[in-house]
């Protein structure tokens, strides 16, 4: 199984076909950055626009069923996530309503404060807050899969300790291989694993070493000190891909409409060599096993790893 389990694509047929070049079985696709509750219905509409114009390439997905049936069509799965909890709003019923239009993943909170926890560019850390822990519990529930890849320290500590379930970081790699606020200490990489979760390495530059610059190998070589440290059944990939996107979308991601005086200086950094569309994406297996990785388990963070946790993370309680 190809699996990526984050992209932020602009979709069209392009994209789309070469999804298929690549002979991706699903795509997680970010449905929600700063939108309302209004706005991700939106979105979603627009998407059920494009499953209409290309059926023949693509398909909606919401079960571990749905994706097998994806593959065995010649389709790529999408599935839909949060990187916000904002469409929650101080409504916990809209979680279940969330789940039922096809949303499985929502992050606690993006970059900032939300009312679910801190995120990881806030100044004050105050962790996961009540309502965090209520909301995390109607996600078990329901079968939403709890995200934490732009979490703070504490509140990824807080969640994985409160949660039920297993849960995820997407899209993010060890602090200690580059030390930015979005990667992760030894500690929650620990925690995640130690309760079944998964880890989704990015590759996006700002969380790579060297950024834009990094290579193959030496993304490699990360993974596979990951996987002797901790295992090879917990890591994927979550690639964070932003493909076809101008820079004012970046710039809305950093500043939402929350900011009197936004920062418009943000740019979108250009990809690596090795991975700039879909088509890179079954190049991966070339460096991991290079690095030294069984193929048995180059298989599992290329896609056999989710699959394994989607089988129980998508089911209610």
């Amino acid at each position: 199984m190809y699996i990526d389990c984050l992209q932020y694509v602009a979709p069209s047929p392009q994209v789309f076909l070469q999804m298929r070049e690549a002979q991706m079985d699903a795509v997680h696709i970010t449905v929600g950055y700063h939108e309302d509750f209004a706005g991700v219905v939106q979105n979603l509409q627009t998407w059920n626009s494009w499953f209409e114009r290309c059926p023949d390439l693509i398909c909606r997905a919401t079960s571990v069923k749905d994706i097998h049936d994806a593959k065995a069509n010649g389709k790529t799965a999408i599935l839909f996530g949060l990187q916000n909890p904002f469409p929650i709003g101080t409504n916990l019923a809209q979680i279940e309503l969330l789940h039922n239009l096809g949303i499985r993943f929502c992050q606690v909170t993006y970059n900032q404060q939300s009312l679910l926890g801190a995120g990881c560019f806030e100044s004050h850390d105050g962790g996961l807050t009540d309502f965090g822990r209520e909301a995390i519990t109607e996600m078990n529930r329901v079968g939403m899969v709890i995200d934490l890849s732009h979490a703070s320290h504490q509140t990824c500590l807080d969640t994985i300790e409160w949660s039920k379930r297993p849960v995820t970081v997407t899209h993010a790699n060890p602090k200690n291989w580059r030390d930015v606020p979005r990667n992760l200490k030894p500690d929650v990489i620990a925690a995640l694993v130690e309760k079944g979760g998964m880890v989704g390495f990015s590759l996006y530059p700002h969380h790579l070493a060297n950024g834009s610059d990094c290579s193959l190998a030496d993304f490699a070589n990360m993974v596979k000190g990951l996987m002797d440290t901790y295992g090879p059944n917990h890591f994927g990939i979550g690639s964070d891909l932003c493909q076809d996107q101008p820079d004012s979308v970046v710039q809305w991601m950093r500043n939402g409409t929350w900011k009197k005086d936004p920062d418009l200086s943000a740019t979108f950094p250009a990809p690596p060599s090795w991975f700039k569309d879909n088509r890179d994406f079954p190049g991966l297996a070339d460096g991991l096993t290079g690095a030294g990785i069984a193929n048995r388990d180059t298989a599992g963070v290329l896609g056999d790893n989710w699959m394994r946790f989607f089988e129980t993370a998508f089911e209610p309680l």
